[in-house]
């Protein structure tokens, strides 16, 4: 396994990190046991999760999952750097509760840390992330509500998920100026056929020295051998056969340049994301032993600097940084 630090901070994180989402609605709680076990035998010391995993409203499914999972004790807990998310919804649909609705104030921010602790059978939690940027919340207040949980001890980090290039700006100067605890990380999505974040998201990560965890690394499928899988009635969701079909000519020529190279278009889109200087691991999300052990394999795959030139032409990017991509 290779590792590396989250962002400026001097936290040591493998390469891909393990994501929990499949856990409880598609994967069982005996396979996801086993997924966690066989992921920390490989090295893997990153698990990210969030209150909203599960698809159960309000019931944190994947967070009591993985909480019996550490609970099951042998240094699970110590090994694995731990990170959750705040900002869903956790009301339940026949109680409905405006303060744990969606959003990120100082309140719900607290309360849903200690019900994620609960949950998790934790103490702490290494990378407690804001879930999506909340509009209609001050960034003072949720910088304090960040601020007083790490002074309790309760949360070592604080990252970001989906935030626009100056959300991450705002929110790294205001900390600043409070003197708060500073973004370390930013998760967003971001694989070959899906490269907005270079535009602006990614040049502020780079400036103010946030890791990039890029979610949905496969493009929910399309760059996992999307064509093969369609052709052998795999992947029949209407959907899904739309957007392969939007994309066919890109993807037909991917396929056969995966094929060219001898590894599986899943080991190569991972691989042109770790090739990437900004992104720190993205995030895996098996659902089976099977997809977890053929995700790791692209830590071997090196791309070199003519397959990545390809694979731009295949799938190009906006064209660089704003506002270069765009104007003079």
């Amino acid at each position: 396994m290779l590792y590396t630090h989250l962002g400026r901070s001097g936290l040591s994180v493998s390469r891909l990190c393990l994501g929990t989402m499949n856990f409880g609605p598609f994967t069982s709680e005996a396979d996801a046991f086993a997924i966690m076990d066989r992921a920390v035998e490989l090295g893997i010391n990153f698990f990210d999760t969030s209150a909203t995993y599960g698809r159960k409203r309000g019931e944190a499914v994947t967070e009591h999952i993985i909480g019996r999972w550490i609970a099951q004790g042998g240094g699970r807990r110590d090994y694995v750097v731990l990170a959750t998310k705040v900002f869903g919804s956790m009301d339940r649909p026949e109680r409905p509760d405006p303060n744990l609705d969606r959003g990120l104030s100082h309140r719900k921010i607290i309360q849903e840390c200690e019900a994620s602790l609960r949950r998790l059978q934790t103490d702490r939690i290494d990378l407690y992330q804001m879930h999506h940027i909340d509009r209609a919340c001050p960034v003072d207040e949720w910088l304090g509500a960040m601020e007083t949980l790490r002074r309790q001890g309760k949360i070592y980090y604080v990252g970001s998920s989906n935030f626009a290039g100056w959300d991450l700006a705002t929110a790294c100067t205001t900390a600043d100026f409070r003197g708060a605890p500073r973004l370390v990380s930013e998760q967003s999505i971001y694989h070959l056929a899906n490269r907005t974040l270079e535009l602006e998201v990614i040049p502020a990560c780079r400036h103010f020295g946030l890791g990039l965890i890029p979610w949905s690394p496969l493009g929910a499928g399309l760059l996992g051998g999307a064509l093969a899988k369609v052709a052998a009635g795999r992947r029949d969701h209407a959907d899904f056969a739309k957007q392969v079909e939007a994309k066919r000519p890109q993807l037909e020529r991917y396929e056969e340049l995966c094929r060219q190279l001898g590894h599986a278009p899943a080991e190569v889109a991972l691989a042109w994301l770790l090739a990437q200087p900004a992104v720190t691991a993205p995030i895996i999300g098996p659902r089976t032993m099977e997809q977890l052990l053929q995700t790791t394999r692209a830590l071997e795959v090196k791309l070199a600097p003519e397959t990545l030139r390809r694979l731009d032409e295949i799938f190009p990017g906006p064209g660089g940084a704003a506002p270069e991509a765009y104007a003079w």
